[in-house]
């Protein structure tokens, strides 16, 4: 079978996502079974899992194949702050490489249908001192990625902070505002719109799905359930479950009719199975 099989499937998907980030991996080893029954019962039907080059490739393709057969999206998910430091690029190259062995062997129902980067340049102090210099690597590793997900047959997701559009850049490649380029660049993003209540994050992610819109383009609304050391108004930890919910189904209402709008994701699995009802 050849790699384009997993992004037919991945475009068959019409209904609006509803994702979750898995940064642990390793609870796939002790409780596969347990997490495909809690995705399931959140209706849950795509994933970012992230990479972790101590698991066994076995581990990967024996989930991906369970929840393919649960109509679970799985994206490859990995990115962190010091790939925008000197030489940082050798840590998105090595990703690259094992998903590109991966894909070769595994089946066509164990393949991964994306790569979904959470690479976070404002964690690092070239933010804070060189900025227009970190934002300028930041692009180079996005275009990088594209190229190598193009490559790969698949499509290329990042996240971002919903304030990209209050950041302006002029580097090499442009200028412009930074929310615009990265959705210009990528074939989605989630937006992390860390807030907890609907009106807010409605007012924090409308400018990116107004020019998503304008460029054919698709946003996933990204919310917290990890409890925040910045103040009680970022997670939904305190507020439990039910509550999210409710904020939840009023910001896809909102949004319901915006053509950009492509659903909700829920950071992360580990702290939202925790939750409080």
């Amino acid at each position: 079978m050849s790699l384009n099989s997993a992004t037919i499937k991945a475009d068959s998907i019409t209904e609006d996502e509803r994702s979750t980030w898995i940064w642990n991996t390793w609870m796939l080893v002790d409780n596969e079974t347990n997490v495909l029954q809690f995705l399931q019962s959140k209706r849950i039907n795509k994933v970012y899992l992230q990479i972790d080059y101590d698991i066994s490739r076995s581990v990967y393709q024996s989930f991906i194949e369970k929840a393919s057969a649960k109509n679970i999206q799985i994206y490859a998910l990995a990115g962190e702050s010091k790939w925008i430091t000197e030489n940082g690029i050798e840590y998105q190259n090595q990703l690259m490489n094992w998903l590109e062995l991966f894909q070769r062997e595994a089946t066509e129902t164990q393949r991964f249908l994306g790569i979904h980067l959470d690479i976070e340049p404002y964690d690092t102090n070239i933010w804070s001192t060189k900025r227009t210099a970190a934002i300028q690597t930041y692009q180079q590793l996005v275009i990088h990625a594209k190229k190598k997900s193009q490559s790969l047959k698949l499509p290329l997701e990042l996240d971002i902070p919903f304030w990209y559009d209050e950041i302006s850049y002029e580097t090499k490649y442009g200028k412009g505002i930074l929310s615009e380029w990265v959705i210009n660049y990528s074939d989605g993003v989630t937006i992390m719109a860390y807030r907890d209540n609907s009106k807010d994050i409605i007012q924090i992610v409308k400018n990116e799905i107004e020019y998503a819109k304008r460029m054919d383009k698709k946003v996933v609304v990204g919310v917290e359930t990890l409890k925040s050391e910045e103040g009680n108004f970022v997670s939904f930890s305190e507020e439990g479950e039910a509550y999210m919910d409710q904020q939840l189904n009023k910001v896809q209402k909102h949004f319901s009719k915006k053509q950009s709008f492509n659903g909700i994701a829920i950071h992360h699995l580990e702290s939202w199975m925790e939750m409080r009802p």
